[in-house]
């Protein structure tokens, strides 16, 4: 299928008509990330509210607020800023009318839905790309370059409570984030979840702590709360290459091992390497992505099937939680729900 129309630009070269689906928290993010790239312009916004699509277009450079089949028809790409339920239509409708689709994780509701989507894209041969922005991160390359061979990580991400994102659980708000960066270290298939979780704030877990092992030994433990005190992005890996602890809010790692850093005397050849790093923009890394594979044929950092393992993960986690919270109520630990 011939690729979209596209125009030309400042960037003299071919720039992305790039449409937006929601204009709440996230899609005002993305809209004015459209209007500083030099390979793509903001064709419109597309939101429930009219007029808080257009507020957000008038502040990314006067882009029009469109109905959805409008703005469909006015980009050669769509962005997915919707609340998670909404995903899965739009990402349809858009593939069907042959635009290339960046949708903010979740990928979809369920594994069905991310299916269709990846066949979808299949057979209309466009770009669908997943929001999982650690990918882009310094951490995650930091990370990356040092371990590659995990036995066991640890990851916490908690922070306090805010309304926004408690349209879905704190699995698929906050934990998804390291399931996929965990998914992205650690290249074997999960074997088994074991997980708890608690509602506190809202209608859906606020709290979750899962236990993964994967069919190749390795263990990772995964703590996320949005019901917290303070913020804390932590990660600790260990493995035949070294020790290794990250501070995503410090932006600081460790790495005990015997290939970098500094001698530590009296350890037999061990050594202790620190390093920190200046965060960059990943949103905007995230868009440079996605203009690459649209617009250069390039491939698709974090694509379909990488969105699809992230849910999966999140849907083991989130049936774990539901089998445990069972047998704590078989046992009289806990009361039974809406008893």
């Amino acid at each position: 299928m011939a690729r979209p129309a596209r125009t030309t630009g400042p960037s003299d070269g071919p720039q992305l008509r790039i449409g937006i689906a929601g204009a709440g928290h996230f899609g005002r993010f993305h809209a004015l990330k459209v209007m500083a790239s030099r390979r793509s312009v903001l064709a419109g916004i597309h939101d429930p509210d009219p007029g808080r699509a257009a507020l957000v277009g008038q502040e990314a450079g006067g882009a029009p607020s469109l109905p959805f089949d409008e703005l469909l028809q006015a980009c050669d790409a769509l962005i997915i800023a919707a609340p998670a339920e909404a995903h899965f239509e739009l990402a349809e409708a858009a593939l069907r009318a042959g635009r290339h689709v960046l949708i903010e994780k979740p990928i979809a509701s369920t594994l069905e839905q991310a299916d269709r989507l990846i066949a979808r894209a299949a057979e209309t041969g466009r770009v669908l790309q997943v929001g999982h922005l650690l990918r882009y991160s310094a951490e995650h390359k930091a990370i990356t370059e040092r371990i590659t061979r995990p036995l066991y990580i640890e990851a916490t991400r908690i922070a306090p409570f805010k309304p926004r994102g408690t349209d879905v659980s704190v699995i698929l708000d906050l934990m998804i984030h390291d399931l996929d960066l965990v998914l992205a270290i650690v290249d074997s298939p999960i074997e088994d979840v074991d997980a708890l979780g608690a509602a506190v704030s809202s209608a859906h877990e606020d709290i979750a702590n899962a236990r993964v092992r994967f069919a190749n030994g390795c263990v990772a433990t995964i703590t996320a709360s949005r019901i917290s005190l303070k913020t804390e992005r932590r990660m600790r890996l260990f493995s035949e290459e070294g020790y290794l602890s990250a501070d995503f809010v410090a932006r600081e790692l460790t790495m005990i091992g015997r290939d970098r850093g500094l001698k530590l005397p009296g350890t037999g050849g061990f050594r202790r390497e620190a390093v920190s790093w200046q965060e960059h923009d990943t949103l905007a890394a995230e868009h440079e992505a996605f203009a690459a594979a649209c617009l250069d044929g390039a491939p698709v950092l974090v694509d379909a099937a990488a969105g699809r393992r992230a849910l999966a993960a999140a849907i083991a986690v989130t049936d774990g939680i539901q089998e445990a919270r069972r047998r704590m109520e078989r046992s009289g630990l806990i009361g039974r729900s809406g008893g």
